[in-house]
């Protein structure tokens, strides 16, 4: 699975496929924290809220009204990595330089996201996963990663 996922001013996500065809959407809510990943039709499939902001942030995915993954971020500057876990599984989203993340499965790189900017200035990330192991809410990783990440990225450009 390939796809594009372009920042529109950090309150909306859109999310093209191969073909440039937005296929999701990330939108936050108008007040606090929360974002919805929505499908073509506009159903909500995920919801991820920031729910620590300080020098480790961390957010919380949630699904059908529960808590259903949380992500966590290692360390900002040492090791740029997002630890996200659910249901007995536990994702790596590990990076050297805050830009190329590659997405570990129970210790096999089954995906990568690579941070960038658009044409237009707006964050990008091109996201690839394997197609056995894409899940929709993979996506929210790279929302993660612009939360977490973006200023930093923002300010090297």
């Amino acid at each position: 699975m390939e796809f594009v996922i372009i920042g529109k001013g950090g309150s909306k996500y859109a999310v093209q496929d191969s073909n440039n065809k937005q296929v999701y959407t990330v939108k936050k809510k108008s007040f606090g924290q929360k974002f919805d990943l929505l499908d073509k039709s506009h159903y909500n499939l995920y919801s991820m809220t920031q729910v620590e902001n300080d020098k480790r942030p961390a957010f919380q995915v949630i699904h059908n009204d529960a808590a259903f993954m949380t992500i966590e971020c290692k360390s900002l500057f040492v090791d740029p990595t997002l630890i996200a876990i659910t249901k007995g599984l536990r994702y790596e989203i590990a990076s050297k330089d805050r830009k190329n993340f590659d997405i570990i499965l129970d210790g096999k790189k089954i995906g990568h996201i690579a941070a960038g900017t658009s044409g237009t200035g707006e964050s990008r990330y091109d996201f690839t996963a394997d197609n056995n192991s894409y899940e929709d809410y993979l996506l929210l990783f790279a929302v993660a990663i612009d939360k977490a990440f973006g200023e930093f990225n923002r300010q090297a450009r």
